[in-house]
C-alpha cells in the first residue's frame, strides 16, 4: 500500500483511469462486433457508416493514450480491407449478372 500523500494520489488517478479506458476499449470492441454483424448480412452502405464513426472512435482513444496511435491504425485498416473486400465482392457480382446495360441495347 502507498505511504506518501503522493503515492496515494497515483493510485486514485490510476484507478480513475484504468475505469475510463476500459470503458473506451469496451465501446470500440462493441462497435466492431455491430460492423462485423453488418459485413455479414452485406449491408455495404450501413457498414460503410459504421465504419466512419467507428475511425472517429478509433482516433479519439488513441489521441487520450487509451490505445497507441499504430494500434489505432492498424485496426482502421483492416476494418477497411474487410469493408473494400465486401464492396469489390458485391461489384463483381453485379457485374456478372446478365443485365442489359445501354452499350448492349
Amino acid at each position: 500500500m502507498a505511504h506518501s500523500l503522493s503515492a496515494k494520489k497515483r493510485v486514485r488517478q490510476n484507478e480513475k483511469s484504468r475505469i475510463i479506458n476500459r470503458s473506451r476499449k469496451s465501446q470500440i470492441k462493441t462497435q466492431v462486433k455491430r460492423f462485423e454483424a453488418t459485413l455479414e448480412k452485406g449491408d455495404v452502405e450501413t457498414a460503410g457508416e459504421q465504419l466512419r464513426l467507428l475511425t472517429k472512435k478509433l482516433d479519439k482513444t488513441a489521441a487520450t493514450s487509451t490505445m497507441h496511435k499504430k494500434t489505432a491504425a492498424r485496426k482502421k485498416s483492416r476494418l477497411a480491407k474487410k469493408l473494400n473486400a465486401l464492396k469489390a465482392k458485391r461489384d463483381q457480382g453485379m457485374s456478372s449478372s446478365p443485365s442489359t446495360s445501354p452499350e448492349q441495347a
